[in-house]
C-alpha cells in the first residue's frame, strides 16, 4: 500500500504551462484536475473543479483572484488548460483597467485556453474576467489536449476523435483538420522555433507544421502517453533537439533525441519515478554546457527534481538529484500532503508548490537545495487554510440568525420526516428515559447486522447483508477508516465475503487490494482471515486485474512478503520430518521397556474349598471317587480285550492244520 493517500487532483503540465486531464485512472476511475501556473512570472494558478468551475488564484497574495463559471459547466466539463504567450494581450480588445490591476497588466493581459468534453474550445481572457472567444466544429470528440503556437496566433487541439485541429484565434474559425493517429489523440507539444509539431496517443509522431506531414516517429510507451515536452532550443540539423515523454502506468521519463541521420528509434536517457508523472515543468537547455532542469508531480503527490546536461544517451536510468515531500501533523503522527503542482522560478532558486485541497490549494513559494537527496516539508495547513477570497468574487452572505426564535429540524423529530420505528429492546431503552439523542448511524448499522443475523435463514436477508457490507466496504476504502475495515475484515463467513467482494465495483478493487496486502504484513493471525478476501479478491476480480497494465509493480509488496515467509518452508518441513522420527523412535523404545518389564506375579489365585464337608452328598461331590471308578473300569476293559485276543490266535492255530489236511496225524509222527 502506498503510504501516501491520493486524490488525484494532479495533472500533466508542460514548460508552457500546458495541463491536460487524463484519460481513467485504472486505480479508481479518477482523473487528473487540470491546474497550471501562469508562465514566466508564475504569479497565478488556473485551476479547474470537479464541478467545471475555472478558478484563478494569486501566488503572491494567496487569495482567489477570479472565478468562472461556464454556462454548461456540468455537461461539458473541463478537460485540460493551457496558459497563452505574454503577448497575446495585444489580441484582446483594449480597455479600461481596474486599479487594482495596474500593477500586474503585462501577466494579467494573458489568454487561458479550456478544452471541454463536449469538444469545444473556450478562450477566456483575464483582462476581461470572462470568455473571449469560442472556438466549436472542430471535434466530434471530447478535447484531450491544446497547445499555443509561439509566435502566431495559433492554436493547435488534439481530441478522441484522432483529428489534430489548427485554428485561427483571429477569426475564431479551423484552418486545418487532420488524422494523426488510429487513437486518441492525448497530448501536443509545438518546438520552440515553432516548425514542428508533435502529438501522442499511443505512439509519438513529429509532423512538419508546413506540410502536415509525419517528421519522425517514436515509439517505445507500452500505455497512453500523456506528456510532451521539448527539453531544448536548438535546431534538430545540429543533432541537439530533445524532447520528453511520460506515459500513464510508466514510472519512466524517457528523453528523445531528434537525430538528422534519422537513427533515433529508441530514447537516449531515462528519468526515474516513483509514480507515474502528473504535473511537469522544465527550464530549457540552450547549450550543450547548458544542464536542463525539471521538476516531476508524481501521482503519488511527491516532487522530483532532476538536472542533467543532454548530449548523447546514457545507458542507466538516472535517479532524481532531490525529492520533496510535503506533510502535516495530525495528532503525534505526520500525515503526506498530496502536491497538485510545482513550477521552478525564473531565478533558478525557488519553487512554486500548490498543495492540498484543490478547492483551496495552499500556495508557497520555497527555496530548494539539491545537495539534500531527501526533504520533507512540514507544514501546519489547517491553519494556513484560512477562506481568503477577494471582495470582489466572494458573493456569499451569511444571514443573522436569531438563536431564540430559530426552530432545528433533526431527521426522526416530528415536522421533518415521520420518525423512525425502533426495536422492541431499543424503546424499552428510550422509556426509561437514559438518552433522548439520535441514533448514530453506527448505532443503525449494528442494528441492521443484528437483525440479519437473527433471521438468517432467508435469502433476503443474506443478500441485504452482504449488500450493507458491500457500501461498508467502498466507504471505508474511500474514507480510510480504520473502524469500519476492521469490522468488515474480521468476517469469518466464506459465503460472505465472497458475495460482498463480487459487489463491489471495479474502481475499489485496487484499493481493496492495496489494503489487504498492507494488512497482510501484519500479524501472522490476522492474516489468516485476510487471505480468504484475498482469494475472493483473486477469483471474483481476475479479468479486471489482469487488464491492468501495472499490476505486478501493485502486487510486488505481496510476492516479496510471500516469497520472504515461503523461503524457509521446506527447511522447516525437514526439520519436522526429522522431529517426527525422533519422537518416534523414542515413543518405540519407551513401549519396548515397558513390555520387557512385566511383572510376572499372578493378580488372582482362586483356591477350592475342602471336600471332606462334602462326604455325605452323591456322586457330584465325589470327582475324586469318581476318577477312581474311571481308571478300575479302564484296566478292565484292558483285561478283556487281552483275553479276546488269545482266543482269536488260539483258534487261528486250531483251524491252520485242518485246513493243510494234518488234522490226522498224530503227535508222534509230528515229533519226527
Amino acid at each position: 500500500m502506498r503510504a501516501l493517500h491520493r486524490h488525484s487532483h494532479t495533472c500533466s503540465l508542460g514548460a508552457d504551462g500546458r495541463t491536460r486531464n487524463g484519460k481513467m485512472a485504472a486505480d479508481g476511475g479518477r482523473s487528473a484536475l487540470p491546474c497550471a501556473f501562469s508562465p514566466k512570472s508564475r504569479q497565478f494558478l488556473a485551476l479547474c473543479a470537479q464541478d467545471g468551475r475555472l478558478r484563478i488564484w494569486n501566488t503572491d497574495s494567496k487569495t482567489l483572484q477570479q472565478e468562472y463559471v461556464p454556462s454548461a459547466h456540468l455537461s461539458a466539463a473541463c478537460t485540460c488548460v493551457t496558459w497563452g504567450p505574454c503577448r497575446a494581450s495585444q489580441e484582446v480588445p483594449q480597455r479600461k483597467r481596474r486599479k487594482c490591476d495596474t500593477g500586474s497588466a503585462p501577466e494579467q493581459s494573458d489568454l487561458l485556453a479550456l478544452g471541454t468534453a463536449a469538444g469545444s474550445i473556450l478562450i477566456y481572457s483575464t483582462v476581461k474576467g470572462d470568455i473571449h472567444c469560442t472556438l466549436d466544429g472542430g471535434h466530434s470528440g471530447p478535447v484531450n489536449c491544446v497547445q499555443w503556437h509561439p509566435d502566431d496566433s495559433v492554436l493547435y487541439s488534439g481530441s478522441d476523435d484522432t483529428h489534430i485541429a489548427e485554428w485561427d484565434l483571429q477569426t475564431g474559425k479551423v484552418r486545418c483538420k487532420w488524422k494523426a493517429d488510429r487513437s486518441a489523440i492525448t497530448s501536443l507539444c509545438v518546438s520552440p522555433d515553432g516548425k514542428l509539431l508533435l502529438s501522442a496517443g499511443m505512439t509519438i509522431k513529429m509532423w512538419n507544421l508546413e506540410t502536415k506531414e509525419v517528421y519522425r516517429r517514436f515509439t517505445g510507451h507500452s500505455t497512453m502517453v500523456t506528456t510532451l515536452c521539448f527539453a531544448t532550443t536548438r535546431p534538430p540539423d545540429s543533432n541537439g533537439l530533445y524532447f520528453l515523454s511520460g506515459a500513464a502506468h510508466d514510472r519512466l521519463l524517457s528523453v528523445w533525441q531528434v537525430r538528422s541521420d534519422g537513427k533515433d528509434k529508441n530514447s537516449v536517457v531515462s528519468f526515474t519515478l516513483t509514480d507515474e508523472p502528473q504535473n511537469i515543468d522544465l527550464q530549457k537547455s540552450n547549450s550543450k554546457e547548458e544542464a536542463v532542469r525539471l521538476s516531476v508531480v508524481c501521482k503519488d503527490g511527491s516532487l522530483h527534481l532532476f538536472e542533467h546536461f543532454l548530449n548523447g544517451p546514457c545507458k542507466k536510468p538516472l535517479s532524481p538529484t532531490c525529492s520533496l515531500q510535503v506533510s502535516t501533523t495530525k495528532g503525534d503522527s505526520p500525515v503526506p500532503v498530496p502536491l497538485l503542482a510545482a513550477a521552478l522560478c525564473a531565478d533558478r532558486q525557488n519553487l512554486m508548490l500548490a498543495y492540498g485541497h484543490h478547492l483551496q490549494p495552499v500556495i508557497e513559494k520555497t527555496p530548494f537545495n539539491t545537495s539534500e537527496r531527501h526533504v520533507c516539508l512540514n507544514r501546519d495547513v489547517q491553519a494556513t487554510l484560512s477562506l481568503s477570497v477577494d471582495t470582489a468574487v466572494s458573493k456569499v452572505k451569511t444571514p443573522v440568525i436569531n438563536e431564540l426564535k430559530s426552530k432545528v429540524l433533526i431527521p426522526g423529530l416530528p415536522g421533518h420526516k415521520a420518525p423512525i420505528k425502533l426495536t422492541p429492546n431499543e424503546s424499552e431503552k428510550r422509556k426509561k428515559g437514559q438518552s433522548t439523542t439520535e441514533m448514530s448511524i453506527e448505532e443503525r448499522l449494528e442494528q441492521i447486522e443484528l437483525s440479519v443475523g437473527g433471521k438468517g435463514a432467508g435469502k433476503g436477508a443474506a443478500s441485504l447483508q452482504t449488500d450493507s457490507f458491500a457500501v461498508l466496504l467502498v466507504q471505508g476504502l474511500e474514507s480510510k477508516d480504520e473502524k469500519i475495515l476492521n469490522k468488515i475484515f474480521q468476517t469469518k463467513k466464506e459465503m460472505l465475503i465472497k458475495n460482498t467482494v463480487a459487489r463491489i465495483p471495479p474502481p475499489a478493487v485496487l484499493p481493496l487490494v492495496e489494503e489487504l496486502s498492507r494488512r497482510l504484513q501484519g500479524h501472522p493471525f490476522a492474516a489468516l482471515l485476510i487471505v480468504q478476501w484475498f482469494k475472493a479478491v483473486l477469483t471474483q476480480h481476475t479479468s479486471y486485474l489482469s487488464s491492468l497494465p501495472d499490476l505486478v509493480s501493485q502486487l510486488g509488496s505481496v510476492y516479496h512478503m510471500i516469497e520472504s515467509r515461503v523461503k524457509l518452508y521446506h527447511q522447516i518441513t525437514r526439520l519436522h520430518g526429522k522431529l517426527y522420527l525422533i519422537m518416534t523412535q523414542v515413543a518405540a523404545s519407551n513401549s519396548a521397556n515397558k513390555i520387557g518389564e512385566v511383572d510376572h506375579t499372578a493378580k488372582l489365585v482362586y483356591e477350592e474349598e475342602s471336600s471332606d464337608e462334602d462326604e455325605g452328598s452323591g456322586d457330584e461331590g465325589r470327582p475324586e471317587d469318581d476318577s477312581d471308578d474311571w481308571e478300575e473300569d479302564e484296566a478292565a476293559m484292558e483285561v478283556t480285550e487281552d483275553k479276546e485276543n488269545h482266543a482269536e490266535v488260539d483258534e487261528d492255530m486250531n483251524d491252520d492244520p485242518k485246513a493243510n489236511g494234518d488234522s490226522d496225524m498224530d503227535p508222534e509222527s509230528e515229533e519226527e
